[in-house]
């Protein structure tokens, strides 16, 4: 079974002053887009407060650890798009 590590980073977003949201984007397709792929449902105080807590929901995403976010299929041989 070949799978690679998904590329997910995690941003915060200030739709208004003082109340921040994190946000997991995952790249894409062939293409350098970036989709997402979840968001917080409740904005926090902070914007550390907001990248902690889009950390942890990133961590969720990773069964293993050790290896990270993995997607099924695909060649891990294979160089980055």
């Amino acid at each position: 079974m070949n799978s690679r590590i998904r590329r997910i980073s995690v941003l915060v977003d200030e739709p208004e002053q003082g109340l921040f949201f994190w946000v997991l984007m995952e790249e894409g397709g062939e293409a350098p887009l970036w989709l997402e792929i979840e968001s917080a449902a409740q904005g926090y105080d902070t914007w550390l407060d907001a990248l902690q807590a889009g950390t942890r929901a990133l961590i969720e995403y990773a069964f293993d650890e050790r290896i990270g976010p993995r997607k099924l299929g695909g060649d891990e041989d294979a160089a980055p798009v």
